[in-house]
């Protein structure tokens, strides 16, 4: 290759690398501002404590009423019975075993809503940590790829300075070879 080539070479590729330096910090600069939008509510997913305690309380409302309802029917039911045919026998049983069995349905409820708050908190850190991890690993990703190219442009910069600039030439070398097999 002839001193002009190489040096024709050697610009080219010192435009690119500065191109693709340009571009990695605007992607960097706009990444940094998308996280800083993005974390006051990252952080409030990594520290929620799940349901509000108005949201609790609606939800168990909400499920124990709809587990009254059913016993109250049957209670009312029969209750009714014993008014239609005057005959009252069996009934303290029957209420007592409904009595027992909403105890056990509304101690199931109020199980299940336990577990509900639990779930509902470790989902919501995990979404925080899983944005997190989103945000970063965009970034890593973007950063990988873009080091990529100029590992490749490195190498050509680097055969392209011939044995002009063996320090400068052996360490792009080198340094792009490195980059090259890590991101290959």
């Amino acid at each position: 290759m002839s001193r002009g080539a190489q040096q024709s070479t050697r610009q080219a590729v010192d435009r690119q690398l500065g191109l693709q330096n340009q571009l990695i910090q605007q992607a960097n600069t706009q990444g940094l501002a998308d996280r800083q939008l993005m974390m006051p509510d990252i952080q409030d997913l990594l520290t929620s404590q799940g349901y509000s305690p108005e949201e609790q309380s609606a939800i168990t409302q909400q499920g124990m009423g709809s587990a009254r309802t059913v016993f109250d029917a049957l209670g009312e039911s029969a209750a009714n019975r014993v008014a239609r045919t005057n005959n009252s026998a069996g009934y303290g049983a029957l209420t007592s075993e409904l009595g027992r069995e909403e105890a056990q349905n509304l101690a199931q409820q109020a199980r299940q809503n336990q577990i509900a708050f639990a779930n509902e908190k470790q989902r919501r850190r995990l979404a925080g940590l899983q944005a997190i991890g989103q945000t970063y690993g965009i970034d890593t990703n973007l950063l990988g790829r873009a080091m990529g190219v100029p590992a490749s442009l490195l190498e050509a910069r680097a055969r392209a300075s011939g044995g002009n600039n063996s320090f400068l030439g052996g360490l792009l070398g080198g340094v792009g070879a490195g980059l090259g097999s890590f991101f290959g």
